[in-house]
C-alpha cells in the first residue's frame, strides 16, 4: 500500500505499554479504548444494542502502521500527545517527524 502526504508534515508516534505498571488488565483496556475507541454491546429485550464509543483517534486523521505505531498530521500531534500525557507513567512514547 502506498500512502502520500502532500504539503503536510506528518509525525510518526510509537508507544509501548508498561504492563507491569497498570493496576489491572481492565485499566490497560481503558487506555486502548480511550485511544482507538470501542464498541459497547448492551443486552436488552431479546436484542443486543451496539454503541460506538469514540477514542482520541476518532477525530484525528491517522494511519495505523502497526499495533502500536501510527502517523498523524503534525497539526494534530498536540491532541494525541495530551492523551498520552495522562498515561505517562504507564506508557512510553516516541515521536518521529
Amino acid at each position: 500500500m502506498r500512502i502520500e502526504i502532500r504539503k503536510k508534515n506528518a509525525v510518526i508516534i510509537s508507544f509501548d505499554t508498561r504492563s507491569d505498571r497498570f493496576e489491572s488488565q481492565s485499566e490497560r483496556n481503558r487506555f486502548f479504548h480511550g485511544l482507538y475507541g470501542w464498541e459497547q454491546r448492551v443486552p436488552g429485550n431479546s436484542r443486543i444494542y451496539k454503541y460506538w464509543r469514540a477514542g482520541v483517534l476518532e477525530d484525528v486523521p491517522h494511519m495505523k502502521i502497526s499495533d502500536s505505531v501510527f502517523a498523524v498530521a503534525a497539526e494534530h500531534t498536540k491532541k494525541v500527545m495530551e492523551y498520552f500525557g495522562e498515561w505517562e507513567d504507564k506508557v512510553q512514547t516516541e515521536m518521529f517527524e
